[in-house]
């Protein structure tokens, strides 16, 4: 078995740790965005589950929406359901509050607590495939463990 890097291993552990059968994988392509995602492990667009970071910008506080690769996040959306407005969040900010870099972030084993939205869209599908961790990793699980892992919100976020 290889190595994985630093940053998907620590996802593995975080799956290990709670329980969680899914197995980190790295790739020799990129994954950073939907569709070389869905290219390189064999599945639609639609089964990728992306990680988009945002900001309140009341708190300053980080939102986290877990969209199918198919969609375009409603920003406007996003910010009723949390009563707040939405900012971007640069490349920074998601380092110090995921712990990742954008490409490569998680659903789970995040460096801070945040509020997540999970696209209903995901729920359709028997398996899906999210980062892990690192631009090349990635993970296979199915909606109702993503429901699990993160405890988000389901919601439509297209």
């Amino acid at each position: 078995m290889d190595v994985l890097k630093q940053s998907a291993q620590h996802v593995q552990d975080f799956l290990r740790e709670h329980g969680f059968a899914n197995v980190v994988v790295e790739l020799p392509d990129s994954t950073r965005t939907a569709a070389e995602a869905a290219t390189a492990v064999g599945c639609s667009v639609g089964q990728i589950a992306k990680s988009i970071l945002f900001r309140r910008a009341d708190t300053d506080t980080p939102v986290l929406v877990i969209a199918s690769g198919t969609n375009r996040v409603s920003e406007e959306r996003i910010a009723e359901w949390l009563g707040a407005k939405l900012l971007k969040a640069d490349a920074d900010f998601v380092r110090a509050h995921a712990g990742y870099v954008i490409g490569g972030v998680p659903p789970i084993a995040h460096v801070s607590s945040m509020a997540i939205a999970i696209d209903q869209d995901l729920l359709q599908y028997d398996a899906i495939w999210a980062a892990a961790g690192h631009p090349k990793a990635v993970f296979r699980l199915t909606p109702d463990e993503l429901l699990e892992m993160t405890k988000g919100c389901v919601m439509g976020v297209a």
